[in-house]
């Protein structure tokens, strides 16, 4: 019994290891160039699934300069998470900014901002919090963002950001804490192209949400 027991305590370990629930996830393969997903809510903007090398993305113009957005997965209040991969480059001393966001247009939103040297967490259009961070020019970047409820009457939002080549931080890099309850709404991808260049969006996740600090 005990032996059966332990057995099962590993098996569970080992999912949790494997990763959190998925809820939802596109990474283009199977999207016709030119086109974008049936299930997106383009905010604005002229996104389209390009290809490249064999790979599939979503790619934002980098022109007009201005805000774009689109909406994907489900509607969710908290306990959720969401992760891109996101690809910009740099022109002089201009330079895009791209973010990942949950709960609707008006919810958080994790935003990489390179003319500033910060990652930076918004709630709307107020900037609530941020950290430094280096980006580095026609690299990935990851991003992630999760809203989960610590307490009753509290709701902890935790973001990180690293690019390819880098170890994914152990830890959350950036964090806030909000007394006021979410709205349910859809995760979304920003970009702004400052630089006049495209900004590319790939393999889209949004999970269950960490029940911890640790991700």
């Amino acid at each position: 019994m005990m032996r059966w027991i332990g057995g099962l305590a590993g098996v569970i370990v080992a999912l949790g290891v494997l990763g959190a629930e998925s809820l939802y996830e596109s990474n283009f393969e199977k999207v016709e160039p030119g086109k974008v997903p049936d299930d997106f809510l383009v905010l604005d903007g002229a996104f389209s699934v390009k290809e490249e090398n064999g790979n599939k993305f979503l790619e934002l113009p980098g022109a007009p300069l201005d805000t774009f957005g689109v909406l994907f997965g489900p509607t969710e209040k908290d306990g959720v998470s969401v992760g891109a991969r996101i690809f910009g480059t740099g022109q002089g001393r201009r330079f895009p900014a791209f973010a990942v966001s949950l709960n609707g247009v008006g919810g958080y939103r994790l935003q990489v901002s390179p003319a500033k040297k910060l990652l930076e967490l918004y709630k709307g259009e107020d900037v609530k919090t941020t950290v430094p961070f280096e980006w580095t020019s026609a690299k990935w970047t990851f991003l992630k963002l999760q809203v989960r409820k610590a307490k009753e009457g509290e709701w902890k939002v935790e973001g990180k950001a690293w690019q390819e080549g880098a170890d994914e931080p152990k830890s959350w890099t950036i964090s806030l804490s909000e007394n006021e309850e979410p709205f349910a709404g859809r995760a979304a991808v920003w970009g702004n192209p400052f630089s006049g260049t495209p900004i590319r969006f790939d393999d889209l996740k949004v999970t269950r949400a960490s029940a911890s600090a640790n991700p």
